[in-house]
C-alpha cells in the first residue's frame, strides 16, 4: 500500500523526445494524454492501453516513485518515444507544478488528464472504519489529502494546457478530465454507511470536480471534467476486502480499464460534470435518483 512520509525516492526522468521549448501552439499529430497515478494497478493499465490503442499518442505517466515500477519501465522499453515518465507526488505541489511545466515545454498541450491515485488503506496508518467510535482525525485528513486535493491540484495546474489541447488529435470535440471516483462517494447511493474517511474523501473529489465543470462551462473552455467508477478491480487498493466480493463482480484492471477508456473516448461537451459506472450508467453524485446517461447500460451495478 502507498507510505505516503516513506522519503522521496530519487529524482527519476525520462525525456521520450528532445527537450526544447515550445510555444502553446505547437501540436504533436496524436493525442497527448496525462495519466496521475500511473505506478501500478489500474492506472498502469491505463498507461499501457493508451499506447497499445494509438500508435501516435504519447502518454506522460505520473507516480511518487518511478524506480519502483518495473510495469513502467518495462512500457519505457518497448514505447520508448511516445512514453514519458515524470515523478509527482499528489501531496506536494511543487511537484505537480514541476511536471506542468515539463509538458509545455516539450508537448505545448494535453488532450487527455486521468487522476488513478487513491489510498482506501495503509497498514498501521489507515483501516476503512466500520463504526464511528474508530473514527481518526489522522485518517480523514489523510484521505482527504490524497483522494481529494490532490487531484483537483493537479487538475489545477494541467488547466492551461488542456484549455490549448481541446480535443485536437482525437474524435472529441473537447479535451477529457477523468478522475476515479467510487459508487461509495456518492451520497444518494450511500445505504450501508461505514468507511468514514474513504467515503468522504471521494465525496469531496465528486463536489470538488461538479465545482470546476460548472467553471469550465462558464468560461466556455474545451474541457469535460468527468468522474468514472471503475467498479471492484483486482489490486492492491482492493484486495484486503474482496472476501465478499462475486467472482462475477471482481474486475480485472484490464478490463475495468477497457470500459472506462471506451467512456472517455465516447464524452461529449454536454457530459461535462458527471459520474459514470464502469459500464457508462450515470452514478447520482449527491442525492435523488438514478439517472439514465447516453452511455447506460441494462443493469444496474452492485459492485462498491
Amino acid at each position: 500500500m502507498l507510505r505516503l512520509h516513506a522519503p522521496m525516492a530519487t529524482p527519476f526522468r525520462f525525456l521520450s523526445v528532445p527537450r526544447r521549448a515550445f510555444s502553446a501552439a505547437v501540436k504533436f499529430e496524436g493525442r497527448v494524454s496525462m495519466v496521475q497515478g500511473a505506478s501500478r494497478g489500474i492506472g498502469l493499465e491505463f498507461v499501457k492501453q493508451l499506447l497499445e490503442n494509438d500508435d501516435k499518442g504519447h502518454v506522460i505517466a505520473t507516480c511518487r516513485n518511478p524506480n519502483g515500477s518495473n510495469g513502467l519501465v518495462n512500457l519505457k522499453d518497448k514505447f520508448a518515444e511516445r512514453l514519458r515518465i515524470s515523478q509527482l507526488d499528489v501531496t506536494i505541489e511543487s511537484s505537480i507544478e514541476a511536471t506542468a511545466r515539463d509538458i509545455k515545454e516539450t508537448y505545448g498541450h494535453l488532450n487527455l488528464l486521468i487522476n488513478a491515485s487513491g489510498i482506501l488503506s495503509i497498514p498501521e496508518v489507515l483501516h476503512p472504519e466500520t463504526t464511528l467510535s474508530k473514527v481518526e482525525k489522522s485518517s480523514l485528513m489523510l484521505a482527504y489529502e490524497v483522494n481529494a486535493v490532490g487531484p483537483i491540484l493537479v487538475i489545477k495546474h494541467m488547466w492551461p494546457l488542456l484549455k490549448v489541447g481541446g480535443g485536437f488529435g482525437t474524435e472529441r470535440s473537447v479535451a477529457v478530465v477523468a478522475s476515479l471516483s467510487a459508487r461509495v462517494g456518492s451520497i444518494g447511493d450511500n445505504r450501508l454507511g461505514g468507511w468514514h474517511s474513504y467515503r468522504s474523501s471521494k465525496a469531496s473529489l465528486n463536489q470538488l470536480t461538479k465545482t470546476i465543470s460548472v467553471e469550465f462551462a462558464r468560461k466556455k473552455d474545451p474541457i469535460a471534467c468527468i468522474l468514472l467508477h471503475p467498479g471492484t478491480v483486482d489490486t492492491d487498493l482492493s484486495k484486503p476486502f474482496q472476501r465478499n466480493v462475486a467472482q462475477e463482480k471482481l474486475f480485472t484492471k484490464e478490463f475495468s480499464a477497457q470500459k472506462l477508456l471506451s467512456i472517455i473516448n465516447n464524452v461529449k461537451s454536454h457530459d461535462n460534470g458527471k459520474f459514470f459506472a464502469w459500464d457508462g450508467q450515470e452514478i447520482p453524485c449527491f442525492g435523488g435518483v438514478w439517472h439514465q446517461s447516453p452511455m447506460k447500460a441494462r443493469a444496474r451495478p452492485r459492485a462498491l
